[in-house]
């Protein structure tokens, strides 16, 4: 039972960083229409940008504070991806409005070959690392309940935690401030929003800066588990599957998606491996995605979508 037990709470915790990454997804297609397809690239992106200036800054001014250079680091992340959004609305998603969702796709597409080259141009393709001081060495729990109790990881507790409250926040914005329901209003129809004076471009940044922000927060919480390499970008693949179960615009459904997709692979891969061969991790996500495509193609909390002709 304790094994089991701790084989859940890992799924749990992987989960939680799956639904954080498919968050950005989530986001920006809720607030804008557009599957950003890009989002691995922004979370590769964002993690090279704040491993790379929590190195600089301390040899540019001459300190050796961990906390000060990962503050800075993370404050210039932060503006470069509010740059980066501002690029994306300025050059891109200006001169795509109301175009078919094919063509935004196609756009995004582009973006991510973008970052993925200005990123390692600018910051280097070695693989860096991200230290922000999260415990890293396990602990033990519930030793009076089961036999030589229960093995967690720290990192992976706090890094569910800060995953945990960014989506609270988010789902806040969303539902609480006028923003968020503009963002919302937006999304429904470009020219209709436009009509009753919400600023379309203004928004567009908004909602790219609110989804980098998301990614750089994926990206230290990866980057310092896992090193920040080219390979980390690929964590968003992962992430398709969880918004096809969760559905594209609910919040609520990239958590429970990210949750169920963490832990059913991990479950299966301990269960049924032996059975199947092993690899199942790999592999699960994608097959759940499949059959939820062929009987609820919209996800457990997505709307869903009629066309009338």
């Amino acid at each position: 039972m304790g094994f089991f037990l701790e084989t859940v709470f890992g799924g749990l915790m992987a989960g939680m960083l799956y639904a954080l990454v498919a968050l950005g997804f989530v986001l920006i297609f809720k607030a804008s229409g557009v599957f950003n397809f890009a989002q691995g690239a922004m979370v590769l992106f964002a993690a090279l940008a704040m491993a790379r200036f929590a190195e600089w800054f301390p040899k540019w001014l001459g300190f050796s504070s961990l906390l000060l250079a990962n503050l800075m680091a993370f404050c210039a992340a932060v503006l470069c991806m509010v740059a980066v959004a501002w690029l994306v609305e300025r050059l891109a998603l200006r001169r795509l409005v109301n175009q078919e969702g094919i063509t935004l796709l196609m756009a995004t597409l582009g973006i991510t070959y973008f970052l993925d080259g200005a990123g390692q141009l600018i910051f280097g393709s070695a693989t860096y690392k991200i230290d922000v001081g999260m415990p890293k060495d396990p602990m033990i729990v519930l030793e009076n309940v089961f036999e030589g109790g229960l093995l967690l990881s720290k990192e992976d507790l706090y890094a569910a935690l800060v995953a945990a409250l960014l989506v609270a926040l988010l789902s806040l914005f969303f539902q609480k401030t006028r923003t968020g329901r503009a963002l919302r209003a937006v999304a429904d129809d470009h020219q209709a929003a436009q009509s009753i004076g919400i600023p379309l471009s203004r928004i567009w940044v908004i909602v790219w800066s609110v989804g980098g922000i998301v990614a750089l927060v994926a990206g230290i919480i990866w980057g310092s588990k896992l090193g920040v390499q080219f390979s980390i970008s690929l964590v968003a693949l992962k992430a398709f599957p969880v918004v096809i179960l969760g559905g594209l615009t609910s919040v609520p459904g990239a958590i429970v998606g990210g949750l169920v997709i963490g832990v059913g692979e991990k479950l299966s891969e301990i269960y049924l491996g032996p059975y199947l061969g092993g690899g199942i991790e790999n592999w699960f996500a994608y097959v759940l995605a499949l059959g939820f495509l062929l009987v609820r193609p919209q996800g457990l909390f997505g709307d869903k979508i009629i066309d009338r002709v």
